[in-house]
């Protein structure tokens, strides 16, 4: 279990320091399409963060990873039966998969600084919460 520990803390700090580079709130609507497009990107590798972590508790839980063009909603879905987060908390993630879709599948072009606003607002708290649970779900796997 120490392995999975070091990895998720590893997960944790990659997170964090993306976490310090999302601009405030009132930078958003000043934007250039290039900085939306870097916001963007944070925004991705935030949740492929959470992702990792998942796959990896998942793994340790003795579960099998989900697969199949699904496979992201389903790692969501086996996690919370599977205690290692709460609904509430797979509801806020979804946001961000979302996201992740559309930025994995749009264009920049489209991106738009009101849809990016309640994300950059929650991803602090959000993920502060997405951190305790994790910790609490390490110590009972």
């Amino acid at each position: 279990m120490a392995k999975v520990h070091e990895q998720v803390e590893a997960e944790f700090e990659n997170i964090e320091l993306t976490l310090a580079e999302v601009p405030n709130l009132e930078s958003l609507p000043n934007l250039s399409k290039l900085e939306l497009a870097g916001l963007a990107t944070l925004l991705h590798n935030f949740y492929n963060g959470i992702e990792n972590i998942l796959k990896q508790l998942v793994t340790a839980a003795g579960k099998k990873l989900p697969d199949g063009p699904s496979w992201h909603q389903d790692l969501i879905n086996t996690a919370m039966p599977n205690g290692i987060i709460s609904e509430p908390t797979a509801k806020k993630l979804r946001q961000y998969l979302a996201f992740r879709h559309f930025f994995s599948h749009g264009y920049s072009f489209e991106l738009d600084p009101k849809r990016m606003t309640n994300l950059v607002k929650d991803i602090q708290a959000i993920f502060d919460c997405f951190k305790h649970e994790i910790s609490k779900a390490i110590d009972r796997i």
